[in-house]
């Protein structure tokens, strides 16, 4: 069982525009069973973890009654403010537990499958700084926006797995190996 970050990306390393508008990832063509391909992903995705701005897009583009939530599997929100449910029967869990402590409840709640690190990117680096993230996957658009949300405001060394191209967007998987070499020999 592993702990991925599976994410889209610019090319200049940014999730979302500096309004958290995801309206340059959304217009991007890509192949439903291409490299990276999402249907593929989730079936492997036993419980996932998201923070608070991802939280509130979804419940901006999916907070109607009428739209159901989006996963099965149970989720977390790691926020330090108190957030609306508006689907009943989703199992979210709203927490502020630090990463390391919370870490083993999501592992178990994930069983034999694995844990996805929704977003956004300082949450993705918290998992990362306790040594817990495994992989990051990406899919980068043929997009620059100059300013917004990074990708992962870390330092890592990273082994790159696999590449692919689907529709426009370039996939990677890699290995989180660590803090960056050099940061641990200064």
């Amino acid at each position: 069982m592993s702990v991925i970050y599976y994410t889209a990306t610019t090319l200049d390393g940014f999730l979302a525009d500096p309004d958290d508008s995801l309206d340059w990832l959304l217009r991007q063509p890509q192949d439903d069973d291409g490299p990276g391909d999402y249907e593929r992903f989730i079936e492997g995705i036993g419980a996932l973890v998201m923070g608070a701005t991802t939280y509130e897009w979804i419940l901006r583009h999916l907070g109607r009654e009428s739209e159901p939530w989006p996963y099965e599997m149970p989720a977390w929100v790691m926020t330090h403010r108190d957030l609306p449910l508006p689907w009943p029967d989703a199992d979210v869990r709203f927490s502020s537990t630090p990463i390391p402590e919370v870490h083993a409840e999501m592992l178990a709640a994930a069983g034999e499958k694995e844990l996805w690190v929704v977003g956004g990117g300082d949450l993705a680096g918290q998992f990362a700084d306790a040594g817990l993230l495994d992989e990051i996957r990406t899919s980068t658009a043929p997009v620059v926006l100059g300013a917004g949300r990074p990708l992962l405001p870390r330092r890592l060394d990273l082994e790159l797995l696999q590449t692919g191209r689907n529709g426009a967007f370039v996939t990677a998987r890699y290995r989180v190996v660590g803090r960056l070499r050099e940061d641990l020999e200064g």
